[in-house]
């Protein structure tokens, strides 16, 4: 007799195998994927990566959840604040998919942590990280490894989903993060080669973005005062969800749209 968690199994997949064919979801069952940071757009991208059958996940922040999270991130629960990230998001993980390998890393991202974030030759890495300076080594560090990497502009202040866009790092315009990250990548001789996802919408930033300096220094300081910008959880699940569409589209090897 079947037992029910063998037929829950068999059944988990279905819809995406015959969406994807079986060669393309053979692909995402064999993926190794890194997600850094598990925020409010991380932990949506983690959650659409899981649902596909990407078949490992190194998953990594250095964070608990705060009461301040609950708005807009997908493992902020009452009953999980002030609980690792990564065991809320790896939990969750093996719930939708017991057979997935899931690695923990509760690091910062630095020069210290980054050869064990990136250990193993990844198919695939997502940047979802809301600092500049620890953004900016992951990409150059990624690309350095020839890496595939999508990454997540600012999410933060935008309210209309109709303005995300999925393109080359090269070809984004509008968001000041995107701005951003386009010039301390060209400083370090990267013009092209990230996936990004960010909106067109015009916001308004009343003050620098954080790793703004007039000096063009990044910031690697952890746990330093952030100003607080407003943001929904529709907006920033769309961006994390299309994060992760855009990963299975890599790994899978999908023509764009």
């Amino acid at each position: 007799m079947q037992k029910v968690s063998d037929s829950i199994g068999i059944e988990r997949f279905t819809r995406a195998r015959l969406l994807l064919g079986d060669e393309a979801f053979a692909r995402l069952a064999a993926a190794r994927v890194v997600v850094v940071g598990l925020g409010a757009v991380g932990s949506y991208a983690v959650e659409g990566l899981a649902r596909a059958g990407v078949g490992a996940l190194r998953l990594v922040d250095f964070d608990v959840i705060h009461p301040s999270n609950i708005n807009r991130q997908l493992y902020a629960l009452d009953s999980t604040v002030r609980h690792p990230k990564v065991d809320v998001a790896a939990a969750r993980v093996y719930d939708i998919n017991p057979d997935c390998r899931v690695e923990k890393l509760q690091v910062f991202l630095d020069l210290q942590s980054l050869p064990q974030i990136l250990e193993g030759k990844p198919d695939l890495v997502v940047d979802a990280i809301d600092s500049v300076g620890p953004k900016v080594l992951l990409i150059q560090a990624a690309l350095g490894a020839k890496l595939k990497v999508v990454s997540a502009m600012g999410a933060a202040l935008h309210k209309d989903p109709s303005a995300i866009r999925v393109d080359d790092i090269s070809k984004t315009k509008i968001c000041p993060l995107a701005r951003l990250i386009r010039k301390r990548l060209s400083m370090r001789g990267i013009k092209r080669g990230v996936r990004c996802i960010y909106s067109i919408e015009e916001v308004p930033h009343a003050q620098p973005l954080e790793g703004e300096e007039a000096d063009g220094k990044d910031f690697y300081a952890r746990g330093r005062k952030r100003t607080t910008l407003g943001s929904l959880s529709t907006i920033t699940g769309i961006f994390g969800l299309t994060v992760a569409h855009e990963a299975i589209r890599l790994i899978t090897g999908a023509p764009s749209a």
